[in-house]
């Protein structure tokens, strides 16, 4: 029996040999952090020979060396100290947001060379960011907003994390000049709004790309925001101007002044003589748009004269990088349409009551900005006959005309209570238009999380997932290869009765394939015009998730660096199943409904990494009949 002992004792020992240098350093490094920050750390079984089964702790099998702590809102408290976080050499992704952590960042977080996701805001840590912080070259998300950093912030550190494709600093103290941060090609989202202290231009890598909201309650000046003085852009040169040049640059500015008023005049009674109404006439004519009956909040104009070919469309949406759910863009599109008059719109569906109207009508319209999506933008027209439409301007349409035309039958021709219809479309040489009814109450994009929020019941919240599966289902059922190709709550739209709609099917096939970051597409789409049925499972399993955790995928991403699977899926095994739902939600509820879990486990089946574990559309809507019906 001892000699049967012996060997299983060298091999426990060669185990322990194994183990002990990897698991044994990170389980002591995640102890240091512990004794220094407590709260739910302190729920931790330090009794365990490995800190992998700990709350927040992620380790990979393979190397057995812990590769991401997520502890956001666990009551931390104190300093980070060095040799714990530091000493975990293998970390990929740390979030420690929403505690109450205070001091420096640790100076040997250095060690941590392959991290490529850090979201330390909404604590109180303080001082200048440590030089080692820029050795940390895979950092693709970095969130250090509403704490009290200070410092200058260093342009040859930032732009050697050339990875990175978000950088909030936003509610801090930085200091000085805001660095050109020109060699940072990726940087989708960033904010450094309320620093006071930081003054001087905008560099153009920054000022082109992002907003006014992106610099709110700084000293900064140009770009988005206000044009820099002489004095505060360029004080050497003035003090080198004599009192002539500047005499001579006032005058010059006074002539162009009056040229450019001039101008304008001509413009305008030009344009007055040519619509058939006088300045006077246009002043007590008022609102453009008598007869509309809602009159949108900010319209922007569409008027053309009928002589002219050009559409001059003014979108001036604000951009807010700082809340990644509610993404717009700036931009002042111009585009030629070549079909004058009425030529060149098809309408589909008179025979269900829609008032069809002709093109020049349409380019007289008052417009508001709905929205800039992954095939184009969407406008909310206000037609001089009181007719309201959304009207769909595809960008980089790739088809021929005659495809184009074809796909268009082909989309018109599918009916169904929660499908969006086709109204009509425009193709002209540069310009390409859907036209759609409008519907009331907006997508469920905006409900969940834009300005039309609002709470929604389970109940309501049910009946839009069986509408949303009901309309893809139905569009899964003309043939095998039908498929949606861009599935997200901003194309489910909710009538007056809160049903789904499902819009924009098929539009993908129609444009250039495009990289879309938004966090719906399945993992295995590598180009936007080829989504089969199974990746359009996937896409509507996020929209469950949506509507269940009342979370954005894109925000999941930005603010985690987690997909919203990936997330309710480490809440879920970690038995904090009750953390995954939207509080909205619970607000019904004591405890949760059996219902809201089993729609929760048909989500993360839809979910699936492999297609062939995703069930069908059918079977997706089948199992919400039962539990929802």
């Amino acid at each position: 029996m001892n000699e049967l002992m012996v060997p299983f004792f060298f091999l426990f020992l060669s185990l322990l040999h194994f183990l002990s240098p990897v698991f044994s350093d990170d389980r002591l490094a995640l102890l240091r952090l512990q004794s220094a920050v407590r709260g739910r750390t302190l729920q931790w079984n330090t009794t365990s020979a490995t800190p992998c089964s700990w709350e927040g702790v992620k380790c990979d099998t393979t190397t057995n060396r812990v590769v991401s702590l997520r502890l956001p809102g666990d009551g931390l408290t104190g300093q980070l100290p060095q040799y714990s976080i530091g000493n975990l050499t293998e970390l990929r992704a740390l979030s420690l947001r929403d505690n109450s952590l205070s001091g420096p960042i640790p100076s040997d977080l250095s060690s941590c060379t392959h991290l490529q996701d850090l979201h330390l805001q909404g604590n109180n840590l303080s001082g200048e960011i440590p030089t080692g912080f820029f050795a940390l070259t895979e950092l693709a998300r970095v969130n250090l907003a509403g704490n009290s950093f200070s410092g200058a912030l260093s342009p040859s550190g930032f732009n050697g994390l050339t990875k990175l494709t978000t950088l909030y600093l936003e509610n801090n103290q930085f200091a000085g000049p805001l660095p050109d941060l020109n060699r940072l090609l990726h940087l989708t989202n960033f904010n450094v709004s309320f620093n006071g202290l930081l003054t001087g231009s905008i560099p153009s890598s920054l000022g082109t790309t992002h907003s006014s909201r992106s610099f709110l309650g700084t000293s900064l000046c140009g770009g988005p925001l206000v044009p820099c003085s002489n004095s505060s852009s360029n004080n050497n040169n003035n003090n080198n101007l004599s009192g002539g040049a500047i005499a001579g640059i006032a005058i010059g500015s006074m002539v162009v002044l009056v040229l450019v008023l001039v101008l304008i005049f001509i413009s305008w009674r030009k344009y007055t003589t040519i619509n058939g109404t006088s300045p006077s006439e246009m002043t007590s004519k008022g609102s453009p748009l008598p007869f509309s009956p809602v009159k949108p909040p900010e319209r922007q104009s569409w008027n053309v004269p009928q002589s002219s070919s050009i559409v001059v469309i003014e979108e001036d949406s604000r951009s807010d990088s700082s809340f990644s759910s509610d993404i717009r863009a700036k931009e002042r599109l111009r585009a030629a349409i070549k079909n004058g008059g009425n030529d060149g719109l098809v309408f589909f569906g008179e025979e269900d009551g829609f008032e069809g109207f002709g093109l020049q009508e349409l380019l007289r319209a008052s417009a508001q900005v709905m929205g800039k999506g992954t095939v184009g933008s969407t406008y909310k027209a206000y037609l001089d006959s009181g007719v309201e439409v959304i009207v769909k301007r595809l960008k980089s349409v790739s088809v021929s005309e005659k495809e184009f035309k074809d796909k268009m039958e082909e989309f018109a021709s599918l009916v169904h209570e929660n499908l969006e219809p086709l109204r009509g479309y425009f193709y002209g040489r540069d310009e390409k238009l859907l036209i759609y009814d409008p519907l009331s109450n907006g997508s469920l994009s905006s409900i969940l999380h834009g300005s039309n929020k609002r709470r929604l019941s389970w109940e309501t919240r049910a009946k839009i997932a069986l509408g949303a599966a009901s309309g893809i289902n139905y569009l899964h059922s003309v043939n095998s290869q039908t498929a949606h190709g861009n599935i997200n709550s901003s194309n489910v739209f909710l009538t007056d009765n809160l049903e789904a709609r499902v819009s924009e099917f098929g539009l993908t096939e129609l444009v250039s394939s495009v990289p879309n970051s938004n966090g719906y597409p399945a993992p295995e789409v590598n180009d936007s015009r080829k989504i089969s049925q199974k990746a359009d499972v996937y896409s509507f399993g996020i929209v469950l998730l949506e509507l269940l955790t009342g979370k954005a995928p894109d925000h999941v991403l930005t603010e985690e660096g987690i997909e919203l699977p990936n997330w309710v899926n480490s809440v879920v095994q970690e038995k904090w199943t009750i953390q995954v739902f939207d509080p909205d939600l619970l607000v019904e509820y004591e405890n949760l409904d059996e219902k809201m879990v089993h729609l929760l486990h048909i989500a993360i089946t839809c979910t699936a990494l492999l297609p062939d574990k995703r069930p069908s559309m059918l079977e997706v809507t089948q199992r919400i009949r039962e539990i929802c019906g």
